[in-house]
């Protein structure tokens, strides 16, 4: 039973997600699984099935909100959602204005998170050795793609829906990014920002459909195969390191809603490199300040959580 300081903490840990989650390149699993909630997070979301579904058809509020473990899903995604609409200008605001201190904060999280990750494996056999480097491979080459352009139908913005949440609850690999890929991160932004109801209600769908999917292959891969699926998991998250490099220089550029010209294609490039390409000041002490800061982050994270699992 949890008590009122759990569902709190709960809350919190979703507000990480959901910021986490805003930023493409950083994903929502990797702070579900570096505080300790990812596997049941997962159970919850499997749990909503037909079984489950009779006892809401049935009037039985009771028993199917125990059920599906509604509490914990919905203290985590109430934190995940404010954190989404309150946050979704300042990280806008930090990737325009603070691009380099923002990435290398990120950085720092996601290299501590990996070796978090890593940890977990309980046997490193040839198997799992093999998944850490496909999934590394799977997840650079991810990082790599150009963004393509797609339609704003309500179908495109459903599909999108499913392949992002997806990405969303994997650690390592970004659903925000995978947006970009699409063509649809701006639009889900400008979305959130402009409380687009209509947009906000079909991606929501389409996260829902790809949510109770995706979780039980996920789930179910983890139960039996926990190892590998561990060892892939930390794959996608050192992979995706490349994407959260700070220092990028600008292959392609793309016109904006607002007639603006903004990045298409980056490729990232060595702290000494970036004044020459791209004349601008590579903030390298500030960058290393800001990783130490995240890594150090996920470190006081992991702490407080073993401390608060062994009282």
């Amino acid at each position: 039973m949890r008590s009122g300081k759990d569902y709190f903490v709960l809350f919190i840990k979703g507000i990480g997600m959901g910021g986490a989650d805003v930023v493409p390149g950083v994903s929502g699993g990797t702070i579900a699984f570096i505080t300790g909630i990812y596997e049941e997070l997962l159970d919850s979301i499997k749990s909503i099935d037909l079984e489950s579904l009779k006892l809401l058809t049935s009037l039985k509020f009771r028993e199917f909100w125990e059920a599906i473990n509604g509490s914990f899903l919905l203290t985590v995604f109430s934190g995940i959602l404010l954190s989404l609409f309150s946050l979704a200008r300042l990280i806008s605001f930090l990737i325009e204005f603070y691009p380099i201190q923002l990435w290398s904060f990120f950085l720092g999280l996601i290299i501590a998170s990996s070796i978090l990750v890593l940890k977990k494996i309980g046997k490193w056999t040839t198997g799992v050795v093999i998944a850490v480097i496909a999934g590394t491979i799977i997840a650079y080459f991810l990082t790599i793609l150009a963004p393509t352009s797609t339609s704003d139908s309500y179908l495109i913005i459903f599909l999108s829906g499913m392949i992002a949440i997806t990405a969303m609850i994997l650690p390592g690999i970004s659903g925000s990014f995978i947006l970009l890929i699409l063509g649809k991160y701006e639009l889900m932004v400008n979305a959130i920002k402009g409380l687009k109801i209509d947009i906000l209600i079909v991606f929501a769908l389409g996260c829902a459909g790809g949510l109770v999917i995706f979780s039980r292959i996920i789930s179910w891969v983890l139960k039996r195969y926990h190892d590998i699926a561990v060892g892939i998991l930390s794959g996608f998250m050192i992979g995706s390191l490349n994407r959260i490099w700070p220092w990028k220089e600008t292959v392609e550029f793309r016109i904006d809603s607002h007639g603006e010209q903004v990045p298409l294609y980056e490729k990232s490039v060595m702290p000494n490199q970036y004044f020459d390409l791209t004349g601008q000041e590579p903030h390298f002490l500030q960058a290393l300040l800001f990783t130490c800061l995240g890594i150090f982050i996920v470190v006081l994270f992991e702490r407080i959580a073993t401390w608060a699992s062994n009282k």
